[in-house]
């Protein structure tokens, strides 16, 4: 039996990367979920996971099925999984087939750590979207809900859109 409390998995992608100044570039980091939930002074239950930490243009088959798996493995029914975009919407389409629970993507086109950045706002999204949201898998950016199999990242918009 799946319990209410949000299980949260960090997977990586620009909402964790942090500038390393000795490299000049930047790289995946620790999750910075923690730091949004507790600055934003979120009260629900949830528990956080760090799975695969990668941008999300290295993601593999294999990385998708660690993720799979970790959601297989947890009594939870709501997911809340922070992703880079470039590859969210090829994971919310390998995560499908869960009968029993809510699963939300959710990412940022800027890192967490900057100060203009949409991560604060998607996942505050994303943690309402979990909660209230029937059975299925989703992906929440731009203050909208997608069905994976129906939207796009528009680069050069910066957003994420139905097709």
């Amino acid at each position: 039996m799946r319990n209410k409390k949000i299980k949260i998995l960090a997977c990586g992608g620009t909402i964790d990367k942090i500038y390393f100044d000795a490299k000049s570039e930047y790289e995946v980091g620790e999750p910075q979920i923690l730091t949004i939930l507790r600055d934003s002074n979120v009260s629900v239950e949830y528990d956080i996971e760090s799975v695969v930490r990668k941008d999300s243009l290295e993601m593999t088959g294999e990385d998708r099925a660690e993720i799979r798996r970790a959601i297989e493995g947890s009594d939870s029914m709501c997911f809340l999984i922070t992703h880079g975009t470039d590859t969210m919407i090829e994971t919310a389409k390998a995560l499908s087939g869960f009968r029993d629970c809510t699963i939300v993507l959710t990412g940022s086109m800027e890192p967490a750590r900057f100060r203009d950045t949409d991560a604060v706002f998607n996942v505050g999204c994303a943690v309402v979207a979990v909660q209230t949201l029937p059975a299925g898998v989703y992906v929440v950016m731009n203050g909208r809900v997608f069905d994976p199999y129906k939207t796009r990242k528009n680069v050069g918009a910066g957003l994420f859109e139905e097709f």
